[in-house]
């Protein structure tokens, strides 16, 4: 009887184990996901403020002539 309660508990401890590191993995694989989504963006926004500032280059050089 005894016998049969431990393990019913460590079968119970190995089940909240698994259960948390499952969710360990699949909240890290999201943080991942939305970093790269950041980053992503980030170096869009950069190339989009890099077309900018040559464009204005080009306007100026323009003008200035």
């Amino acid at each position: 009887m005894i016998m049969d309660m431990m393990m019913l508990v460590l079968m119970v401890m190995m089940m909240v184990v698994l259960v948390k590191i499952t969710t360990m993995m699949i909240i890290g694989v999201l943080i991942i996901d939305v970093m790269m989504m950041m980053m992503m963006m980030m170096m869009m926004m950069m190339m989009m403020m890099m077309m900018m500032m040559m464009m204005m280059m080009m306007m100026m050089m323009m003008m200035m002539r």
